[in-house]
């Protein structure tokens, strides 16, 4: 069983918060938000068998590809939600998740679409809610104004950005995966940024 239910608002209108340790036991929990291809969730949850991944993609494709790679490598930590990641965030438990992604998000390059951006107090707030005290957030991104953008707002809601040296967001993760994305963006002479933020420990 990949998909999780109890997430759509017809299965669950009263918006119940979903019970993890029934899903993953004592496992911490990550999560993803629109997984693309699941390029770098599967190498995450092979690299990180101890750990519970959900993660949410609007896109048909994205699932398809992801339920593909599940396939070949036979991972059993995954669990998705084929819809809006605000939905899934809706029914996380507070404080329920220590590390979340948002890989490549959806750039929304019009001005007057820049609010539908997940880099908004309406997702940011929620996001902070579900994660644990001390959680990571790691943002990557090849537009230079959403980069602006999550510079404002990322610690407007509270987080921390993390960084050791001045060209840490220049510099991808240890245990990062390029994606394809990524690595098409390179070649069209983007140049990709790896943000991270950490929620206070109280």
């Amino acid at each position: 069983q990949v998909g999780l239910t109890g997430v759509k608002r017809d299965e669950n209108p009263a918006r119940k918060k979903l019970d993890l340790e029934a899903t993953f036991g004592d496992r911490p929990v990550w999560l993803e938000v629109g997984f693309g291809g699941g390029e770098h969730l599967v190498h995450q949850a092979v690299r990180n068998p101890g750990v519970g991944f959900v993660a949410a993609e609007p896109y048909i494709d994205g699932v398809a590809k992801l339920l593909g790679r599940i396939r070949s490598t036979g991972v059993r930590n995954i669990r998705i939600y084929p819809g809006d990641a605000r939905d899934l965030m809706d029914v996380l438990p507070e404080q329920s998740v220590e590390v979340a992604f948002l890989l490549y998000p959806d750039p929304w390059p019009k001005r007057k679409h820049h609010r539908r951006r997940f880099v908004t107090p309406e997702h940011l707030g929620p996001l902070f809610a579900i994660l644990a005290p001390g959680a990571r957030f790691r943002i990557s991104t090849d537009i230079p104004d959403y980069v602006r953008q999550a510079m404002e707002e990322v610690p407007k809601a509270g987080f921390a950005w993390q960084a050791e040296r001045p060209d840490d967001w220049r510099k991808p993760w240890k245990d990062w995966l390029p994606t394809r994305y990524e690595q098409k963006a390179v070649r069209e002479g983007r140049t990709p940024t790896y943000l991270t933020f950490r929620k206070p420990d109280a």
